[in-house]
């Protein structure tokens, strides 16, 4: 049996679930092949609870945690309305192919609507085909105003 819910990080449980579940995407290839810091894991949870616009989407699977999704909301001013980013998504090994991400993207989805927003965005690794391909079947696809300019890209400058 499979359960989506958005995280009440004031459950134990749930705020567990939500640090083992990043600590294996962390530990996965796709998530940089090493696991949080003991700093992320003792304070992840208080630090997205101070933090209105987060919210996790956490998937079960016989009580056990199987998904995860972090989501942020943000402004687009060309919209002039709230977007949900899926900052992170992850599915645990033992639970892919039962297409959990597309019910943690659904569930995103969900809170993206009742809260008026103009769209969802993700990022994704070039390497990471399949999970492209859940994407796309997801209705996501690359973002561009006009095919002569290109593709947006996601660049970073880290600071810490």
């Amino acid at each position: 049996m499979e359960n989506i819910v958005i995280a009440d990080l004031t459950s134990s449980f749930h705020a567990e679930a939500v640090v083992s579940l990043l600590n294996d995407y962390a530990k996965d290839k796709m998530g940089g092949a090493s696991e949080l810091s003991d700093f992320v894991k003792s304070n992840l949870v208080s630090e997205l609870e101070k933090r209105p616009y987060m919210f996790a989407v956490l998937a079960f699977v016989q009580n056990e945690p199987a998904g995860l999704a972090i989501c942020v909301e943000g402004f687009s001013s060309f919209a002039c309305r709230p977007l949900i980013n899926i900052h992170d998504l992850f599915v645990s090994s033992k639970y892919r192919g039962r297409k959990l991400s597309q019910k943690l993207l659904a569930k995103a989805e969900e809170v993206a609507k009742e809260r008026k927003c103009c769209k969802l965005t993700l990022e994704v690794l070039e390497g990471n085909k399949v999970a492209q391909s859940a994407y796309l079947s997801f209705g996501f696809e690359g973002y561009e105003l006009d095919p002569e300019i290109g593709k947006a890209l996601f660049w970073q400058k880290k600071l810490l």
